[in-house]
């Protein structure tokens, strides 16, 4: 017990120390933007394109595989570990709050693990994954770390979060990575 206290005392001071000195009154909106769904639209946009350009009609096995991946991230994260470990947001833990650079209201009140993290890291790995990785994807992976970190500099999550949010992420992924590819091996659609 005594090395998971010391975990959770290191994950606490990591926090006060990434909120607090990597932070700039010039980054507080750019961050509460990025934290934000809606920015990303045109994002989500040009990766629908370039899925349509790469896999045609067989699109809908990946955009199905890319919602169950969202879904099973999200759920895993809102309705599984957060109501079983119930561990506060640190903008709602009152040993903490004082200590932290707050920018914009708290949100829910746990925040083991990270949906924002568990999502992005989620759509990055699987994206990088479809496309076979013949193309150069990893940059989405800098941009989930971008959204994630924004979690932390906005003190809604601690790094431990933002760190088990993306390996969930990235497992859902691979799951999900390897089952959209069975299908559309296995049922492939073609024009008429």
């Amino acid at each position: 017990m005594k090395a998971f206290e010391q975990l959770i005392a290191w994950d606490q001071q990591a926090l006060v120390y990434l909120n607090t000195h990597w932070s700039a009154d010039w980054a507080d909106q750019f961050m509460v933007l990025v934290s934000g769904t809606f920015i990303w639209i045109p994002f989500y946009a040009m990766l629908l394109y370039f899925l349509i350009k790469k896999f045609r009609y067989n699109t809908i096995w990946v955009i199905a595989a890319v919602v169950l991946t969202i879904v099973l991230c999200d759920q895993l994260a809102s309705g599984v570990a957060k109501p079983l470990t119930q561990r506060l947001r640190p903008c709602h833990e009152p040993s903490i709050l004082p200590l932290l650079r707050m920018v914009t209201d708290c949100g829910g009140e746990y925040g083991f693990f990270s949906s924002h993290a568990s999502n992005t890291f989620g759509l990055a790995c699987f994206i990088w994954l479809v496309f076979g990785k013949k193309r150069n994807w990893s940059w989405l992976f800098l941009w989930a770390a971008v959204v994630s970190y924004s979690r932390i500099y906005l003190g809604k999550h601690y790094p431990l979060d933002i760190l088990t949010g993306a390996a969930c992420g990235v497992g859902v992924a691979y799951l999900m990575a390897y089952v959209c590819k069975k299908m559309i091996n296995r049922y492939p659609i073609k024009s008429n």
